[in-house]
């Protein structure tokens, strides 16, 4: 070949696959958003949220029975009280928000434990309720799936 003929080599960009994965992320996250929301956050975000939460609850409790009066001075207490809460919990929240996400994820292993133990159990009684019972003998006490139960 000679120079005349030949072509440039293509310029490849080092950070194609890069980008283009990163652009991909990036719409299917979007997706996601739209179609599902925003994902929750991290457990100590979800704590302040909470807070937020109830806080603007409280703060919109109207007691009927209460007079005018009264009605202003629970007001006030109940904002003290909030204004209380929230000094204590935000520090909390700031120095401990990776103790809050184990917690969650501690809570969420507990969860599927305890679901484990329930679904085991459950099998058991769905099998013994299918067995055949044997007859009742005279005079035994006998539970429903047919064991005798101890009284004394």
């Amino acid at each position: 070949m000679s120079d005349a003929t030949e072509q440039p080599a293509p310029q490849v960009d080092a950070d194609a696959w890069e980008q283009a994965c990163a652009e991909d992320l990036a719409a299917e996250k979007a997706r996601r958003r739209a179609e599902y929301g925003a994902p929750p956050g991290s457990a100590a975000e979800e704590l302040r949220k909470l807070v937020d939460a109830v806080t603007d609850k409280l703060s919109g409790i109207q007691a009927p029975f209460l007079g005018a009066v009264a009605q202003g001075t629970a007001e006030q207490v109940a904002k003290q009280a909030v204004r209380q809460a929230r000094s204590v919990v935000e520090p909390l929240i700031e120095r401990n928000s990776d103790v809050f996400d184990h917690l969650a994820a501690a809570g969420s292993e507990l969860l599927a434990a305890y679901r484990s133990a329930v679904e085991t159990q459950e099998s058991r009684w769905t099998q013994r309720s299918q067995a055949p019972k044997p007859p009742a003998s005279e005079g035994r006490d006998e539970g429903p799936d047919g064991e005798h139960i101890d009284l004394d």
